[in-house]
């Protein structure tokens, strides 16, 4: 299958791709620099921006699934995530709206802020509550939409080894623990649910 990747740099985006490549799949990857990427004769890669129209149509066109998977540095006042779900919802609608898109925000986005423990509310309101606001709007934005959605909400990224031991919270509950979760791993979830969306118009979190 062909698989469109957006924010395919770093992180879980790059390790999507490595593995979307292993797995024998075409990409198309999509960044604001892709020299990170290594090159492979299934592999496209485009540079631009998350947040254009014009460049996520590039990326997406003739695709089966569409992974995005953008992050950034800023921690003060960013709009990446609302602007890129605004881009994303228009750029679908007039390629193929049939497509299923797996999106990945964070667990502490949503209603699933009402379940973190007290550590990770502390580090999300001191460090990356603008952040969690603007995920909480991309996740609203995609909701609202008639996108085939899943929204994917990882605990704490870590950079440790892909394990297939990861667990998948799939509903919101008092005794809920979502805690570390290697960015490999989350990789390997996306891909899973490209090759079988199973939990589409769902909240799935992940947690090791």
């Amino acid at each position: 299958m062909k698989i469109a990747i957006i924010g395919a740099s770093a992180g879980i985006g790059l390790a999507a791709v490595n593995q979307a490549l292993e797995r024998g799949h075409q990409v198309s990857a999509l960044s604001r620099n892709t020299e990170s990427i290594p090159d492979h004769k299934f592999l496209t890669k485009i540079n631009g921006s998350a947040t254009s129209v014009s460049d996520l149509k590039k990326v997406i066109q003739d695709v089966d699934s569409i992974l995005v998977t953008i992050g950034t540095k800023d921690k003060k006042n960013t709009t990446l995530f609302s602007e890129t779900a605004r881009a994303l919802i228009e750029a679908i609608r007039e390629t193929n709206p049939d497509i299923p898109v797996l999106i990945i925000t964070g667990f502490g986005a949503g209603e699933s802020k009402n379940y973190l423990n007290l550590f990770m509310k502390l580090v999300i309101r001191f460090f990356l509550k603008d952040q969690y606001v603007d995920k909480t709007l991309m996740e609203q934005m995609i909701t609202q939409s008639n996108l085939k959605w899943e929204i994917i909400r990882p605990g704490m990224l870590t950079d440790g080894k892909r394990t297939n031991r990861y667990q998948i919270k799939t509903k919101l509950e008092r005794d809920i623990k979502i805690g570390k979760i290697a960015r490999a791993d989350v990789a390997d979830f996306l891909l899973n649910q490209a090759e079988n969306p199973g939990l589409l118009y769902q909240f799935p979190a992940l947690t090791s």
